[in-house]
């Protein structure tokens, strides 16, 4: 499967679960039920909360960064239930992506009125 294809599904996801939850919850309940839905609807291999460590001058250095969600090894979910979104959030999943070497990420916002104003998709080298 794709990047785009798992944007796709990744998406749709998000759609269904703000429709039915609506904004306001913590980012955990959300990234809790995207996981459940990529896993147990789709059948795709998800890792949540994965340690990213820096590697500086050979040594392996673990800083505390940790993704969301990585889906099926080729897309990053970041996941934000925040009043707005910030550059520094884009450039969080920029920099993830560069750690991680993949190409394609989702930053998602629940916490909009609509939900297709709280997504940026960003890319990585491609």
């Amino acid at each position: 499967m794709t990047e785009n294809e798992l944007t796709t599904i990744a998406i749709s996801i998000a759609y269904n679960i703000h429709t039915e939850l609506g904004p306001g919850l913590f980012e955990s309940v959300y990234e809790n039920i995207m996981e459940f839905e990529l896993i147990n609807s789709h059948g795709l291999s998800v890792q949540r909360q994965t340690a990213l460590p820096v590697i500086w001058k050979d040594q392996k250095l673990d800083l505390g960064f940790r993704t969301d969600l990585i889906i099926e090894n080729k897309l990053i979910i970041e996941i934000k239930s925040i009043e707005s979104v910030a550059p520094v959030h884009y450039k969080q999943v920029l920099t993830y992506l560069r750690l991680t070497n993949l190409k394609l990420g989702l930053l998602i916002n629940f916490n909009e009125e609509l939900l297709k104003t709280g997504i940026r998709r960003i890319a990585n080298r491609l």
